[in-house]
């Protein structure tokens, strides 16, 4: 036998005892499943189509800022911003007295899969924005943009730049052909004609993709890791609170997946300065806003140079990179996220309220 190497009788009863202890923990396994995402109350103020726009109910003194708004991915659920109440930036935003708003495009169907990426940035987002306005009698609010939709966020504050006071964007793709974007690279090869010939995509097909670019952390490592909760109801409860969040993956609407994939990724038109959207150039100079551009140095999905590169692009004076030691999910979920991220955001926002 090669020296080093256990004997199998010990790998036998090691296996057996992983089996054991997941036979044992079924029932809490089964519990555990159920367990609610979302931690902070909030209660719909506009719906159309399948979004929802959801206002946080406040929980300490109001700040005296105005209101942000949150603008999430089309690929994943927004709940991942307000997961359990010591994971929640929502909750620490609403601790530091911040007026919160949320935008849930909910689960496209077949009606949906002629929606391009116009209907969703100056049709839906825009909807949402002028609601808030109307609400608070103000000409502009705090927009806050994570991973795609802080991409969507760039685009409508370049498209609509008298609506949007100060802008933040969260591990946002902005370069999508820097050399460490993985993501990129196994796109580039997408025939998007043939992808989307029948309708919309599949959530799991894409979240099947998302997952084979680290396959061994992002599945067998973790479910190893696992058998060392199993005795713990909270972190147990915590594991599944993720896996949910993992695997609920929205089907993409066929038309705006196709325009995101082949404009953003193959062409990457955005830092080419030659997208437009609804028939509108979208030139990031014209974002002279302030910007804070919040990225991951640890980020598997947007590595920090896609996000970087808005610093050259944007016509803002008042431009604050800022990277936190954490991976793409980190930035919401992580001690080191939840430590940083809230903190940053507020205190930048207090600033940027003393200079208007």
């Amino acid at each position: 036998m090669t020296q080093g190497l256990p004997r199998p009788e010990a790998v036998a009863r090691e296996l057996a005892e992983f089996g054991r202890r997941i036979a044992m923990a079924l029932p809490a396994l089964s519990a555990a499943s159920k367990a609610q995402v979302g931690c902070s109350a909030k209660h719909a103020i506009f719906s159309h189509d399948k979004l929802t726009l959801y206002r946080f109910a406040p929980i300490a003194r109001p700040a005296g800022l105005r209101p942000v708004l949150i603008c999430y991915a089309l690929v994943n659920r927004p709940y991942m911003m307000d997961l359990q109440e010591d994971r929640s930036l929502v909750r620490a935003l609403l601790k530091a007295g911040l007026d919160v708003y949320l935008i849930d495009w909910g689960y496209p169907d077949g009606a949906d899969r002629l929606l391009g990426l116009d209907d969703y940035i100056n049709g839906h987002l825009d909807r949402c924005v002028q609601r808030i306005l109307d609400a608070h009698d103000i000409d502009a609010l705090n927009l806050l943009g994570v991973c795609q939709g802080g991409t969507f966020s760039l685009c409508y504050a370049a498209l609509h730049p008298q609506r949007v006071q100060n802008l933040i964007v969260m591990v946002a793709p902005v370069d999508f052909k820097t050399p460490e974007n993985l993501l990129s690279k196994w796109v580039q090869g997408i025939d998007v004609d043939l992808m989307t010939r029948s309708g919309n995509v599949p959530g799991a097909l894409l979240n099947l993709a998302f997952l084979s670019l680290m396959p061994f952390r992002l599945t067998q490592q973790k479910y190893v890791a696992l058998a060392g909760a199993l005795d713990n109801s909270p972190e147990l409860e915590n594991f599944m609170r993720m896996e949910k969040w993992i695997f609920d993956s929205p089907d993409q609407a066929a038309t705006a997946f196709g325009e995101f994939i082949r404009w953003f990724y193959q062409e990457n038109r955005l830092i080419e300065g030659t997208l437009e959207i609804g028939g509108r150039k979208v030139d990031l100079a014209k974002i002279t806003h302030p910007v804070l551009n919040l990225y991951a140095l640890r980020d598997h999905l947007v590595p920090p140079s896609a996000s970087t590169a808005l610093g050259s692009r944007t016509g803002s004076r008042h431009y604050s990179p800022v990277g936190i030691d954490t991976g793409h999910i980190g930035m919401y979920v992580s001690g080191t996220g939840l430590r940083e991220v809230p903190s940053k955001i507020v205190d930048w926002l207090h600033l940027q309220a003393k200079q208007e």
